[in-house]
Parts: structure tokens; C-alpha cells; sequence
């Protein structure tokens, strides 16, 4: 190990010293947005040393030519100190305030650069995956939108160019409407203006001392209009932004897709588990009939090998995974980033199949007040109350609140005397502290609370009867608390230089019991990760290094089966990243770690990114994954039947279950490739993912009155091909349409090679979404779900005997909603799921028989419950 550490220092110091020589010319984004912002810009670059600074205002780039007399982090400095923000430098906040109006560009890197856990701003600072730049002037610009006939207020800026080249605000330009008397202003003395559309209005007609008029056509009501003054004529510069509810990071080494809460809002999203139906990528599916937990699924495969997290920390993992996504509120999620294949060892050695990491809201960026109510007529009720205060310059302050009530005993659409979902109360809180001083130093801090009572089975069923075999009911008691905290420092002289501590600490209890059979589990988890980057030479070579540690002591008794243990892992990880050009990237990162129970295990990890032409993005990625599995709470299903589970081979002594650490290695390729298409916004994605066991813990499910558990002897791999394709048939109407291949196999000891069960090898996918600035919203998803494997039942009697397939089905979701106000601060909204009202009709094998020996619950394969229908309103204060 200190050879390595040795060649690695020894490795930066070459390229530290060998490319800090040689540079004379360099390009990197500078943050601004206009004419006045590049006067100023190409002013400032001009330090002592520097032979030329052009800036453009199209990509928000500047090109320098400098000499030894001064360094590239000179330059940088002196242009921030100026008020722009560069890669290395960020704007002092009260310069930046006193920029002209139409200077307050987005600060670069605002969407992350106050998370002390996400240290890798991209290299070229652009944010295209969030808005669309475009600049162009006069009448001979682009026709980029349709005209859009409802009241709303205007703003744009009037500037005047000089001979040059110097921009100043002209005040006091008379602004009308064309088509009437109504509607006029005049520009202030920063040359900013802002008029009412009303219906009709077309034309802007702009008149000025010594000017010749000029009439603008309004192509688009939410465009910021700049006219430009040059030679006593008057024309038009157009910017426009708009933000995406989904999207792909373009200059992203891995592959990531976001779901803001523009997304999350297509849906009634009460929680982490519903907030995935409007992407193809993750499917979420119930575990069984009567347990009410749900379970992702990625690439085919279950959601235990996708890494899950929160602000990158750990999400709910091992004995709190199967009813984990219920714990986490939709109204909470700021955005989700789903990445498939392998992920970052930043991030951990347990990604296999891919990462889901949940950014919640800030307190220091979130709305003052957010409130959420829902209710369906399944007699399901949410509540949610989002408050964030800023205490001053420093301190922020939030409270995250979900209240969840399900109290309908009765409903059962398969008529089959089980409760289709559990009821129950589920609270959840998170109160978080968010500190910044302005200086470089950031810190996130708080506490998460879980409270989850619920009781199901029978219909008749009271938590009273607890251990009765006259009537079957389970019962779940969960409760956890967990703190965290971040703290992170970025380098005021270099911003790509920074450390940051991510900890956390939690403890779940688990007290669980399913017919005769008792559970319960107790889990004490604590983490840290050490996290340092900086640059080589310059910002085309970066790297990270780190150490981590985490610590699980778990307490499981299940039929009076003690199987606790305590197992701890730490390691060291080293990132590089290459990046020469926008269009290319390069990382390759390495693990070393050590598990208390399983010896030392080594992570490589390899990703490459490659534009060849505009609009379009390669991905190719390799890596190793490795996990201890937590066999009973992950397949907590297993518990609500009659089948036999065989502990005689399972170890009860301080170890796994005396099973060895899952490993798989990943390899995927991606496509992305952006076009227009009717003159708006398409694309078209492709996704193809490999994924290899060289050991795998086998849950068996091929014999009907057994669960058989034990190590892979043999193959085992799922192959995934995802193709999409996106666009505009008209403007605010958004269209995605998609198609997944699944082929998912693994070797069984005694039925042989067999495909995954209940795992659908075909599914296609489509999403219609029409926005109104009126503030209607409408919403509508359409997906085939193929026909899935079910597990053998061929060795019981023949009325508890099931098909070899499943039908496939089709499910429909829809949703309508409407905001008011003149902020648009209140919303309701209705909807429906599985309008087609496809559910299964035998979801429970002898249901009749409960404490018979051919009772199982573990063959769902499609909706547990039909057509459903829900309303709600929503309320936010900035």
C-alpha cells in the first residue's frame, strides 16, 4: 500500500510540474450574460502578462493569451474580483450584487457548489442540462416559439453600444403596445422595463429622444427581451431559459438522468416509491401480496444492488431497505439523479447495478412554507409541511414533516379476505441546519425521524390477535433515528481545491411478526468518508482522494434464529479525472478496502465520455461492485408464507449467514444524441448494460413449499437494452416514448438455468405532458408490462397450481392540475392510477388455507390493487 501512495505523489508531482509550464493560451466559461457583462469581463482579464481576452457572449467563454509573467489563477481572480464568477474563482457576493440588472447572470456551479459532498464542479462550468442559451439579433434571428395570447408581465433591459464597443443602459425609452392604448412604461435608469401582456398584444413599440423607433414582435412571453441601441437604431437580442423537469448532465462522465420536482409533480409522488412512474428507467414493483413493501429494480435486477443514497450519505440500506422508499416524502425531493451502470468510488464499493442519490430541499434554498395535502379513495391520507427559515447571512434553518394514515381495513379488490395494503400511521420528520460564511466554509447538519406502526393480513384481523391460528394477521413496529453531517471548505485561491467530511449515524429497530412466525432486528449504523481534490497543473487534470469507514452492528432473531453479527468496513479510494477538451472525459477511479468479516477487496472503476460531433454523447463505463447481504430483511416477503426456510445451512455465529459477498462486475455503453425535429427540442437515448455475477446469493424460489438460500455455483447475469425517444409536437407539449429489453438468467441447483422470475423481458413506455403558463397542467402515462416468469408450482396439488407465464397487462395514469394566484403559490390537482383497472385476480395462493402448508404470498406478478383515484392541493410561500 505505501508503494502505491508513492507512485500516486509521485505520479501528480510529474504532471503538476510538467503542465504548469507549458501553458500560453487557455479557454474557460466566465459567468455573465450580455454585452455589458463582456466589456467588463475582457477589461478586467487584461492583467499584466496577458496578451489578448475575447469573451463571448453566446457560450459564456473567454479565450486568454498570457505570458509567464502571470498564471491562469491570476486571470481568474481578477475577473471575479470584477464580479463574474470563473471555474476557479468565485464573484465576491457584494460585488456581484452591484452589477447592472441585466448582469445577474446564474452564479456557475449554484445548482451544487454548496454541498460540501458534491466537489466535482464540471470542468467548463456549463449548465446546458438545466436551460437552453441562445442569443440572437435583430430580425434576422431564429423564430424560436409560438406566441402566447394570456396576461403576463414582460421584462427586457435597453442598452446602447458606442463606437467602442462600450454598453450603457439608456433610461427613460418610452415602451407601448402596438395594438392599443393599454399597456405602457417607460425603462429606469438601469435601462430595465417590465409591461403587462394582455390578450391580443403582439407588437412592442419602442420610441426614444434621438432614436429611430423600432417594433418587436413577442415570440415568446417568457423571453427576456434585450434591445440593443447602435447608430440611433434600435434592435432585439433574445435570451431564453428554460428549465427542464428532466434531463441528461451533458458533460456528466456517467450517464445521469434528473428528475426535478417539476417532474415529481406529474404524479401524486407521496413518497420515494411513487416517484419513479414517470421514467422507464426504475421500475418499482410490490414484494409480495400482503406486506405492503416495495422494492426498486434497475437494470433487471433487485433494488439491493443499487446503491440508494441521500445527498450522497447513505440511504436506508440493509435491515431498513425493504420499506425504506416509503420513508422518504415525495414533497421533500428537490430533484432525483438516477445513474445507471457503475458509479464513483467516491461514493462506495456497493454499487452494482447503479446509484440513486435523492437531493432533498435546502433550507437556504427551499420555500419559506410548503404544504401538501393528498387523499385517494382507497382511504389513504398524506400530509406534508416543508418550512425553511434564513436566521441571517450564515445560518439557515429547515423542517421536513410527512404524515402518512391508512385506515381502510376492508379493501381487498381480489375479494380474497386479505387486506391488499396494510394500515397503519407512518411519520416522518427531518430537521436540518445549513451554515456558510461566505469564505469557503459550508456545513449541513440534523436529525431524521421514522415512526412507521402498521398491521395487515386478514381483513378480520386486530394486532389483539397476535399469535392467534384462527385468523392470520402481521404486524410491523419501525422505528428510526438517524443524524448526519457535512462540512466542506473550498479553497478561496483555488476552487477546484476543497475537503469535505460527510458522517452519519442511525439505529433501526424492527419488531415484525407474520402469522406464527416472529422478527424482529436491530441495526446500528455509523459512517464517515475524507474527501480531497484538486487540480494537476491545470483544470484538464483532476483527481480525489480519500478515506472512509463504515460500521453495521445488527441483531436479527427470527424463530428464535440468532443471527447478529458486526462487520465493519474501511478503505481508500483514489479518482482521476482527464478532461482536455469539453467534448472528452476520462475517469478512472481505484478502492481498497478492508471488511472485518471478509478480508481486503479491491473496487476498480473506468468511465469515458466522448461528444465526436454536436448533440451527440457517448458513455462507456466498467467497474466492480461487492455487497454483504442481509438475506431475511431483503426478501421480507418470504416471512408471510408457509414455505420452510433451511437454517440448518446457514451460520448463526458472527458472520453472514456463512455465505460469501456478492461481487459483479458492470459494463454499459450509452448513446445520446439531440436534434431538432419540427424545430423544437428531440433526442433520441440508447442504453445497453451488461451485468456479471462471479458470486451471487441466491434466493430460491423453484421448489413451492421451500425457500432455498445459498451461493451462486454456476452463472448468473442480466443484460439490459433501453432505446428512447423524445420531442415537441407543439409548444409545452413534451413526448416520450420507450422501449426496454431484459434478459435476465441465473444457474439454480437444481432446476438449472432459468430466467429471473417475475421479471418482465419486455416493457414500453410513454409519457404526454402539456403545460400552460395559464397554469394548467395535464399529464398522462401509457405502459406494457410483458409477460413474466413465475416460479414452479407444478409439485403442488392442482388447484394451487399456477400458469408457467403471467398475461402481459397494461396500466394507464393520468393527472390534471390547476395553480392560481398571482405567484401561482396554490395548486389542486386530481388524477388516477391503473385506469385500466388491471389487478390480479389470485395474488394469494391458498388464501383459504392460511396456516396450510401450500399458503404464499411471493407470486405477484402485476397490480395488487384496480383503478384508483386521487386529489389534492398544494400551497407554497418563497
Amino acid at each position: 500500500m505505501d508503494k502505491i501512495i508513492k507512485v500516486l505523489l509521485l505520479f501528480c508531482t510529474i504532471f503538476q510540474f510538467s503542465y504548469a509550464q507549458t501553458d500560453s493560451t487557455a479557454t474557460f466559461d466566465v459567468a455573465g450574460n450580455c454585452g455589458l457583462c463582456k466589456q467588463r469581463i475582457e477589461k478586467a482579464a487584461k492583467i499584466k502578462g496577458v496578451n489578448s481576452a475575447v469573451w463571448d457572449v453566446k457560450t459564456r467563454k473567454i479565450t486568454v493569451s498570457y505570458n509567464s509573467n502571470t498564471t491562469l489563477s491570476a486571470i481568474q481572480k481578477a475577473i471575479a474580483m470584477a464580479g463574474h464568477d470563473t471555474p476557479l474563482h468565485r464573484a465576491p457576493d457584494e460585488v456581484y450584487e452591484k452589477l447592472h440588472e441585466c448582469c445577474l447572470y446564474e452564479r456557475l456551479g449554484e445548482d451544487h457548489e454548496h454541498d460540501e459532498d458534491d466537489h466535482d464542479h464540471e470542468h467548463h462550468g456549463h449548465k446546458g442540462e438545466d436551460h437552453n442559451h441562445y442569443h440572437n439579433h435583430g430580425k434576422g434571428r431564429k423564430e424560436t416559439s409560438d406566441h402566447h395570447n394570456h396576461e403576463h408581465i414582460i421584462t427586457g433591459v435597453v442598452v446602447n453600444e458606442d463606437d467602442k464597443a462600450s454598453l450603457t443602459p439608456i433610461a427613460n425609452v418610452n415602451i407601448r403596445w402596438q395594438e392599443g392604448p393599454k399597456g405602457q412604461t417607460t425603462s429606469n435608469e438601469s435601462g430595465v422595463f417590465k409591461i403587462k401582456h394582455n390578450e391580443g398584444n403582439k407588437h412592442l413599440v419602442f420610441t426614444a429622444v434621438g432614436m429611430q423607433p423600432v417594433v418587436i414582435e413577442v415570440k415568446d412571453l417568457h423571453e427576456v427581451l434585450v434591445i440593443h441601441a447602435q447608430n440611433n437604431v434600435l434592435s432585439e437580442v433574445v435570451v431564453s431559459r428554460r428549465k427542464k423537469s428532466n434531463y441528461i448532465k451533458a458533460l456528466n462522465a456517467n450517464r445521469v438522468e434528473v428528475l426535478t420536482a417539476l417532474e415529481l409533480f406529474k404524479a401524486a409522488c407521496c413518497d420515494l416509491s411513487e416517484s419513479f412512474e414517470t421514467t422507464i428507467s426504475v421500475d418499482v414493483v410490490s414484494s409480495d401480496a400482503v406486506t405492503g413493501s416495495k422494492q426498486i429494480q434497475l437494470l433487471g435486477l433487485s433494488g439491493i444492488y443499487t446503491q440508494l443514497t441521500v445527498e450522497n450519505l447513505p440511504g436506508p440500506r440493509g435491515f431498513a431497505s425493504p420499506l425504506g422508499l416509503n420513508s422518504i416524502a415525495g414533497t421533500w425531493i428537490e430533484s432525483i439523479d438516477i445513474s445507471k451502470g457503475i458509479g464513483s468510488v467516491v461514493n462506495g464499493y456497493e454499487n452494482m447495478a447503479g446509484q440513486i442519490n435523492v437531493e432533498l430541499k435546502k433550507p437556504h434554498t427551499s420555500e419559506r412554507l410548503f404544504f401538501n395535502a393528498y387523499a385517494n379513495n382507497m382511504g389513504r391520507t398524506d400530509l406534508n409541511l416543508n418550512l425553511a427559515q434564513k436566521i441571517n447571512d450564515k445560518w439557515s434553518v429547515g423542517l421536513l414533516l410527512h404524515d402518512n394514515f391508512m385506515y381502510n381495513k376492508d379493501m381487498n379488490f381480489s375479494h380474497n379476505g386479505f387486506r391488499d395494503v396494510p394500515v397503519g400511521n407512518l411519520f416522518s420528520g427531518i430537521n436540518r441546519w445549513h451554515f456558510e460564511n461566505g469564505k469557503g466554509l459550508i456545513a449541513q447538519f440534523g436529525v431524521k425521524y421514522l415512526k412507521d406502526k402498521r398491521t395487515g393480513g386478514q381483513t378480520s384481523f386486530n394486532k389483539e390477535d397476535r399469535g392467534s391460528n384462527a385468523i392470520y394477521g402481521l404486524g410491523f413496529d419501525n422505528e428510526r433515528i438517524e443524524g448526519f453531517g457535512k462540512i466542506g471548505y473550498v479553497f478561496p485561491e483555488n476552487r477546484y481545491r476543497s475537503v469535505g467530511l460527510q458522517l452519519s449515524a442511525s439505529n433501526y429497530n424492527q419488531d415484525s411478526y407474520f402469522g406464527l412466525r416472529d422478527y424482529s432486528n436491530k441495526q446500528t449504523n455509523g459512517y464517515a468518508n475524507l474527501i480531497f481534490q484538486d487540480i494537476l497543473g491545470t483544470i484538464d487534470h483532476k483527481y480525489k482522494v480519500g478515506v472512509s469507514v463504515s460500521y453495521d452492528k445488527y441483531k436479527e432473531n427470527i424463530e428464535s434464529h440468532d443471527f447478529g453479527r458486526t462487520e465493519t468496513v474501511t478503505g481508500v479510494f483514489a479518482e482521476y479525472t482527464y478532461s482536455p477538451t469539453e467534448k472528452f472525459d476520462l475517469v478512472a477511479g481505484l478502492r481498497q478496502d478492508y471488511n472485518s468479516l471478509y478480508g481486503w477487496f479491491t473496487t476498480p472503476r473506468f468511465v469515458v465520455r466522448y461528444n465526436p460531433f454536436e448533440g451527440n454523447t457517448i458513455r462507456i463505463s466498467t467497474g466492480r461492485g461487492q455487497r454483504t447481504a442481509n438475506i431475511f430483511a431483503e426478501n421480507i416477503g418470504m416471512l408471510a408464507s408457509a414455505r420452510t426456510i433451511d437454517y440448518a445451512n446457514l451460520q448463526s455465529s458472527n458472520s453472514a449467514y456463512g455465505l460469501k459477498p456478492e461481487v459483479s462486475w458492470n459494463t454499459g455503453i450509452t448513446l445520446d444524441q439531440d436534434f431538432k425535429l419540427f424545430g423544437r427540442e428531440s433526442g433520441i437515448a440508447i442504453e445497453l448494460f451488461h451485468n456479471n455475477f462471479e458470486n451471487q446469493v441466491v434466493i430460491d424460489w423453484e421448489n413451492p413449499r421451500e425457500v432455498n438460500i445459498y451461493n451462486l455455483d454456476g452463472k448468473s447475469y442480466s443484460n439490459s437494452l433501453q432505446a428512447e425517444f423524445r420531442f415537441m409536437p407543439a409548444r409545452h407539449f413534451e413526448a416520450r416514448f420507450a422501449y426496454r429489453l431484459l434478459d435476465v438468467k441465473t444457474d439454480y441447483k437444481k432446476a438449472g438455468t432459468l430466467s429471473k422470475p417475475l421479471t418482465a423481458k419486455h416493457r414500453g413506455f410513454m409519457n404526454l405532458a402539456y403545460n400552460l403558463h395559464s397554469g394548467w397542467s395535464f399529464d398522462y402515462t401509457f405502459n406494457v408490462v410483458g409477460k413474466k416468469r413465475l416460479p414452479s408450482t407444478i409439485d403442488n396439488p392442482t388447484e394451487y397450481q399456477l400458469d408457467s407465464y403471467s398475461p402481459a397487462y397494461i396500466t394507464m395514469n393520468a393527472q390534471v392540475s390547476k395553480s392560481f394566484g398571482k405567484d401561482k403559490n396554490f395548486s389542486i390537482y386530481v388524477g388516477g392510477e391503473n385506469l385500466t383497472n388491471k389487478y390480479q385476480k389470485d395474488p394469494i395462493l391458498a388464501f383459504d388455507q392460511p396456516f396450510g402448508q401450500y399458503f404464499d404470498t411471493n407470486l405477484l406478478w402485476g397490480p395488487l390493487t384496480g383503478r384508483m383515484f386521487y386529489t389534492g392541493i398544494r400551497y407554497h410561500i418563497k
